[in-house]
């Protein structure tokens, strides 16, 4: 005998109730592309990638072609071009995402950076976005933003998926009422090569699971005194075939007297796997405890390129992007990286923070030695001289290291 079924409790009359839309109700759309099979438009997109693979430039690039109309890395023109929106917590626009737009032919016109908010304080993607995205619809033709980093978007723990889900649904659904694709640059978490790729971005799974397209970029091991070749591939997509890419390399143009853009010069197209590409590009040539610290260098340098970084911030970028401690430190102290209190323009009873630093001189002197890679001997050559002759006034960092950890 079968049993009664309960009893369903009905709302009250004034209670709101939930909506249904029956399937055969619903208009089929195709996807919409800014750039097809890379780029859904009106979607959440994910740059991911490890330190100093050439993950903003890449964005610069993308972006240049939004606002000129330009050819894609295919050879198909971008057929909808329009305003690109970019907010950057890691580069100065001046200095450096302006030359990389003109190095990449961007129409400048078109191009807004997100400076701040009216009311004097800065801007925060974590609290700040709805703003922007009243702004962006003011836009003739809003089509790409660029947030840079994507964590910068998530107040709360990057590691908690609910939290992070919260934090990002507010940039998807941005996205979907602008009709303008955006892209939050990330990185890889140390030590996962090998692994699913989507698995690498790091913090919580929510990153990848958000985007209906992950798109990363790797860099080869470079062979004798050739530049390394990089890679850019697609590891997911919700929205047709994922694998495949273009091979890419770094280039340096002057944009203006004395002034220099980095660009990205695409080259072949890549076939395959993610997983798999991603294997052959970081099979490493040394896995000595060396080829770790050279590494490590390499980040510091990209870190500290465009002037001091607070010691604290230093430090947890470079827990972020999985280096630990004490390699970090070691890198610190073989490139000769100064510790000193910051500035001094505090008010009174303020207390004075460290900060890390290039030795005086050696910051222009890189940029200009070294246009693809830190790693140049012209480069490190130059550089171990500015060490020697900053020695003398390099102040003991032993206050600092332990402020840090």
């Amino acid at each position: 005998m079968s049993a009664l079924p309960m009893a369903v409790e009905q709302p009250a009359k004034d209670a709101p109730t939930v909506q249904l839309l029956r399937g055969d109700q619903i208009k089929l759309e195709p996807v919409k592309w800014l750039w097809k099979g890379f780029l859904p438009a009106g979607k959440f997109v994910i740059l991911g990638g490890a330190p100093s693979c050439g993950k903003t430039t890449i964005a610069m690039s993308l972006a240049a072609t939004v606002t000129s109309g330009g050819k894609w890395p295919d050879g198909w023109l971008c057929r909808d071009a329009g305003d690109v929106l970019i907010w950057s917590g890691e580069d100065d626009p001046a200095a450096t995402l302006a030359p990389r737009l003109k190095a990449a032919g961007a129409d400048l016109s078109r191009v807004h950076f997100v400076q701040g908010v009216s009311d004097g304080n800065g801007f925060d993607p974590a609290r700040d976005m709805p703003l922007l995205e009243a702004e962006a619809a003011k836009l003739a033709a809003p089509r790409l933003m660029v947030i840079d980093p994507i964590v910068s978007a998530v107040a709360g723990d990057n590691h908690r998926n609910n939290e992070v889900r919260r934090a990002l649904q507010a940039v998807v659904d941005m996205a979907d009422r602008l009709d303008c694709t955006v892209i939050g640059i990330h990185h890889f978490s140390k030590g996962t090569q090998g692994r699913e790729v989507t698995e690498r971005i790091s913090g919580s799974l929510a990153y990848a699971a958000l985007a209906r397209m992950v798109l990363v970029a790797a860099k080869e091991q470079a062979e004798g005194d050739e530049p390394p070749r990089r890679i850019f591939v697609r590891a997911k997509s919700n929205l047709g075939p994922d694998g495949g890419g273009f091979a890419y390399s770094l280039e340096q143009i002057e944009v203006a007297p004395g002034i220099f853009g980095q660009r990205i010069g695409w080259r072949e197209t890549l076939e395959g796997e993610a997983r798999d590409l991603l294997a052959v590009a970081e099979t490493p040539t040394d896995t000595s405890e060396g080829s770790a610290l050279s590494d490590a260098e390499g980040f510091l340098r990209d870190l500290l390129k465009d002037g001091p970084v607070p010691s604290k911030q230093a430090m947890a970028d470079a827990r972020e992007a999985g280096y630990s401690g004490s390699t970090i430190r070691r890198a610190k102290d073989a490139l000769g990286v100064k510790a000193r209190k910051n500035g001094g323009n505090f008010a009174p009873g303020q207390k004075q923070t460290w900060e890390w630093v290039f030795p005086e001189g050696a910051q222009e002197s890189l940029k200009m030695l070294n246009k693809n890679s830190w790693a140049s001997s012209a480069s490190s050559a130059n550089f171990e001289h500015l060490q020697q002759n900053d020695a003398t006034d390099a102040p003991d960092s032993s206050e600092d290291e332990s402020e840090v950890l």
